[in-house]
């Protein structure tokens, strides 16, 4: 009786696997969870949160293979949570001072 049990059990669970990183740590941690669990359910389940200090998951950034994802988003078997980190600089204003400091190289050389 307890076999088929963990039949059933197997057939409503699904493989996934939970990721974070930092540049001195990472964490890829795989876990079986309920069929129906989403991205934030599997984070909170995987206890990934324990392994890193400041890890908010209530406010972090998830996605699924590169894909920012809501929190809410239902799993399927063999998906990869991953949770982002916030950015130090805003992409956008790293792109604006790139360009004005090459635009100020090409003045400076066309003075000389």
């Amino acid at each position: 009786m307890q076999c088929m049990a963990d039949a059933m059990s197997n057939e409503n669970s699904i493989a996934v696997e939970v990721a974070y990183a930092l540049p001195h740590k990472q964490a890829l941690l795989k876990i079986k969870v309920p069929a129906g669990t989403t991205a934030l359910q599997a984070a909170q389940q995987s206890g990934i949160a324990s392994k890193f200090d400041g890890l908010d998951l209530e406010d972090a950034t998830l996605g699924i293979f590169g894909q920012v994802v809501a929190a809410a988003q239902v799993l399927r078997d063999g998906d990869r949570v991953e949770i982002y980190r916030p950015l130090l600089a805003d992409p956008k204003d790293v792109r604006k001072a790139r360009a004005e400091r090459a635009k100020e190289r090409r003045q400076h050389d066309k003075a000389d």
